[in-house]
Formats: structure tokens, C-alpha cells, sequence
């Protein structure tokens, strides 16, 4: 029976996979281009400042690339503006054990030690890297590069994640599901729960394939509408 139920939510979510358009795709991919490039114009000066600022604050390269998993599973490199010190991989040297099995549980913290600017306990939400992020500014740069000339983006789709995020947290099936789209800038999960829902419960999971078995231009308007209304209101991604 257990066989039995296993193949049938397998074929249910391959279904669900396949029901978008041709016409959904296409026009998708025309609002990607077209939204990131004018974007991408008007946001030109601000790019240019603050990768004139972050050296100033912390000294070293503006811009922090990192290998996530993209769609069919293909490597994908994200380009950020640098919200964190230098070596601010080097978790041992930052985090204490109990901030250390936090990140290692939800890939995040509420209070992250490793910002720019960071000096003391509380200063993850209005220090300097903390603001790039609350304020989504430190996403800037993939506007240009990963949506508009690339096109392994899209402005709406699950959050790129890492490798060992992937295999830890979806079975095999959900990991299938879950790479069958594009990545996005924003998503179902970060516009309507960001810091509220982790992994741990399945929630954000269960979010990220809610979008991908729910796909539509609908849905893609409404998270876009909403993560405007998260970003302003200043419920920042951690």
C-alpha cells in the first residue's frame, strides 16, 4: 500500500508539473526580460553607490557569489551585494553553538553576528549588511545579471538554495518537483512568510511546491504585489 501511494503522489506531482502553457511560459519569460532591464536602468546609480560603499564599511570585493542549486538541478551561481564581513563562511568563527545549530536548521538566524557592521546583540536589524538585506537591496545585482542577460532566473519562482539545503530538507521526489522550475528573486514562501515559516515543520517546503504545483500568472502578480508590501513594511529576509 505504501508502494501504491508513493507512485501515485509521484505521478500526481509530475501532473502538476506538466499543466502550465506554452503561453504562460513565453509571457513569463518577456515580463522577466522586460521588467529586469528597465529595472536594471533605473537602478544603475543606486548599484554603483552601494558597491562604492560596502569596501568602505568592510573592506574587500562588493559583490558575494555563492554555487545554489538551479533549475533541472544545473549549477547556478547567485551574485549579491556582500551584506556580511569577510570570511563570514567561516561559521566557527563567528557563531556560538547555539546560533551554529540554529543556521544549521533553517540556513538563517534572526540575530546574524557576521553583518557588516554588526557590533552588538540587536544590530542584526539596523546595522549596515542588516539593512541590504530587510530592505532586499543586497539583491539587486541579480536583477541584471541572472534574470535579464542570463535568463537562469526568474523574477518569481522557489528561492535558490544550497546543495546540502536541497538534500536535507525535500525527499527525492519534492527535490524533482521543486528543480523543475526556475529559481526566482522572490517567491510564494519569502513574499508571505520569509522569517515566520522554517524548515523544520515542513512549512516552507511546502510553500515552495505549493508555487510550483500552482503555477499561474495570477499567482505570479499576486506574490509580486505582496513581496513590494513585505519589502515596505521592512520584514527583512534573514
Amino acid at each position: 500500500m505504501e508502494k501504491t501511494n508513493l507512485s501515485e503522489k509521484k505521478q500526481a506531482e509530475e501532473v502538476a508539473v506538466k499543466k502550465t502553457s506554452p503561453a504562460y511560459r513565453i509571457i513569463k519569460r518577456v515580463f522577466d526580460f522586460v521588467s529586469s532591464f528597465l529595472l536594471g536602468i533605473v537602478i544603475l546609480i543606486p548599484l554603483l553607490l552601494i558597491a562604492a560603499i560596502i569596501p568602505i564599511k568592510d573592506f574587500g570585493n562588493p559583490i558575494y557569489r555563492q554555487k545554489r542549486v538551479g533549475k533541472d538541478g544545473k549549477p547556478l551561481y547567485i551574485y549579491k551585494f556582500r551584506s556580511m564581513k569577510n570570511k563570514a563562511d567561516d561559521l566557527l568563527l563567528w557563531l556560538t553553538k547555539e546560533q551554529l545549530e540554529s543556521y544549521r536548521r533553517e540556513y538563517k538566524l534572526d540575530d546574524d553576528p557576521r553583518l557588516i557592521g554588526y557590533r552588538k546583540a540587536g544590530d542584526g536589524a539596523r546595522c549596515f549588511g542588516g539593512v541590504l538585506r530587510n530592505t532586499s537591496l543586497d539583491e539587486l545585482p541579480q536583477i541584471l545579471v541572472k534574470i535579464c542577460i542570463l535568463g537562469n532566473m526568474s523574477v518569481i519562482g522557489p528561492r535558490p538554495i544550497l546543495e546540502s539545503e536541497l538534500h536535507e530538507n525535500y525527499s527525492p521526489e519534492e527535490q524533482k518537483l521543486l528543480l523543475s522550475v526556475k529559481p526566482g528573486l522572490t517567491g510564494y514562501w519569502q513574499a508571505y512568510a520569509r522569517n515566520d515559516v522554517g524548515y523544520g515543520n515542513h512549512g516552507r517546503q511546502d510553500m515552495e511546491l505549493y508555487y510550483v504545483k500552482n503555477q499561474s500568472l495570477l499567482l505570479d502578480v499576486r506574490i509580486l504585489f505582496k513581496t513590494v508590501e513585505t519589502v515596505l513594511c521592512r520584514r527583512g529576509a534573514k
